[in-house]
C-alpha cells in the first residue's frame, strides 16, 4: 500500500506555526521571540533565499529550543531541503563550533539562513540594549561564527 502524498505546508502556514511554538517565549533583550523568526526569514528573503530556505528561516530554532519536536520535524509535510537546512542549524548539545559551522556548510541552502539568522543575533540595536559583558560574549560568538562560515563583512 503506498502512503498518499501529503500538501505541503505553504509559507503561512509555517509561518503560524513557527509563531504558535514560539508564543510566549522572548529573547536575551526581552523582545517577543517571534521578531526574530521574522527578521530572519525577512533575511533569508531579501538575501534571494528561496521558498525552502524562508521556510526554514521560520522553524531554524524550533528543534534547538524545542518548541517543536524533531518528531514534529520528521513528519511535517516539508520538502527534505527544508528539514536538511533546519537540521543544519540546530545546534547540539556540546557541539563544537567547528562541527556546527561544518555541517552548516556542506548542507545547500543552510548558509543563507545561518547568515541571516547571525545579522539579526549581532545586530547592533538588539546588542545595545543587553547588559556590557553578554554583549561582549555574544559579538564575539557571533563573530567567530561567521568567520567559521567564511562570511565576511
Amino acid at each position: 500500500m503506498t502512503e498518499t502524498p501529503r500538501t505541503p505546508l505553504t509559507l503561512a502556514r509555517i509561518e503560524a506555526t513557527a509563531r504558535a511554538a514560539h508564543a510566549g517565549r522572548t529573547d536575551k533583550a526581552g523582545r517577543p521571540y517571534e521578531e526574530h523568526l521574522r527578521a530572519v526569514a525577512e533575511g533569508v528573503r531579501a538575501r534571494g533565499g528561496d521558498e525552502e530556505q524562508i521556510a526554514a528561516a521560520w522553524l531554524h530554532d524550533a528543534v534547538e529550543d524545542d518548541a517543536l519536536s524533531e518528531r514534529w520535524l520528521r513528519e511535517a509535510a516539508l520538502s527534505s531541503r527544508t528539514k536538511a537546512i533546519v537540521r543544519a542549524v540546530t545546534k547540539r548539545t556540546g557541539e563544537p563550533p567547528e562541527t556546527y559551522a561544518a555541517r552548516i556548510l556542506a548542507t545547500p541552502g543552510a548558509l543563507l539562513v545561518k547568515e541571516a539568522d547571525l545579522a539579526h543575533n549581532a545586530d547592533p540595536a538588539r546588542l545595545a540594549v543587553l547588559d556590557e559583558a553578554t554583549r561582549e560574549r555574544l559579538t564575539e560568538k557571533y563573530a567567530r561564527m561567521r568567520a567559521l562560515l567564511g562570511l565576511t563583512g
